[in-house]
């Protein structure tokens, strides 16, 4: 594997690149989703690979927005969305990827995780609830999954970091309290989580750089080009399959 350079998440803006035009964009966000549904519909029909897109990211930083914006032009039979939540007495009672690779796609799907197994290198790090030694070994465990998806099974893994400015979080947090359409949303406890911005971002920028497959660092403080820059991606993995529909199979 050739080396990459060190992500420094520091360096990297959650802005638009300069320049960039919205009204452009967003008329191109559009034709790129219309692709990847007609791409999708013949990856179905093949049913010999698959797609799983990994969204992480601070609390707030759009996974769902995502979801629902890059996969609107797609069929519900073929795409789905799993969100990870904290683990149920079972989850717990097995070995933490036991869960996680229950959901993995089959051949011809789309798989969404909203948030992922990376969360067992995530919050429990931050909180110390694991020590450093099992997080190396669920670093190379996670590795080993990933790898076991991509190379033997013909899964393509989309890992998607979500970066998102500590304002624009605090903005978004606020809505939640502010706005009635978004009150569903609010979680006391996210203002706390909040607070370990450091600890996360130390975190996440440990696990990208240890990941063995690549992440696409997404700046999302505007949604308008966060769902361009995830769609353009899913878009080139469809064409790198040069789909075909198949032909009729013989009685």
């Amino acid at each position: 594997m050739a080396r990459r350079k060190k992500v420094n998440l520091s360096k990297i803006s959650t802005l638009p690149p300069k320049g960039a035009n919205r009204k452009k964009i967003e008329k191109e966000t559009k034709a790129i989703v219309k692709e990847i549904g007609e791409l999708q519909e013949l990856l179905y029909a093949n049913r010999k690979q698959s797609i799983l897109v990994v969204f992480q990211g601070m609390d707030s930083s759009g996974k769902d927005g995502s979801t629902a914006k890059v996969f609107k032009e797609c069929s519900p039979s073929g795409v789905h969305a799993y969100a990870f939540k904290k683990p149920t007495d079972e989850e717990f009672a097995h070995d933490f990827l036991w869960r996680v690779h229950k959901q993995a796609p089959e051949k011809g799907m789309i798989k969404i995780f909203n948030r992922s197994h990376y969360e067992d290198i995530l919050i429990q790090r931050v909180h110390g609830w694991i020590d450093e030694e099992r997080v190396n070994k669920r670093i190379d465990s996670i590795n080993a999954f990933e790898e076991l998806l991509e190379y033997d099974n013909g899964t393509k893994v989309l890992k998607f970091y979500m970066h998102l400015s500590q304002e624009r979080q605090a903005e978004k947090l606020q809505e939640r309290l502010d706005e009635p359409d978004k009150l569903w949303k609010h979680n006391a406890n996210d203002w706390e989580e909040a607070k370990l911005w450091d600890e996360y971002r130390t975190c996440y920028e440990d696990a990208i750089n240890r990941s063995s497959i690549p992440w696409h660092i997404i700046p999302v403080d505007s949604r308008w080009y966060r769902n361009y820059a995830i769609a353009k991606v899913v878009l080139e993995t469809l064409q790198s399959f040069n789909l075909e529909w198949p032909s009729l199979k013989e009685d």
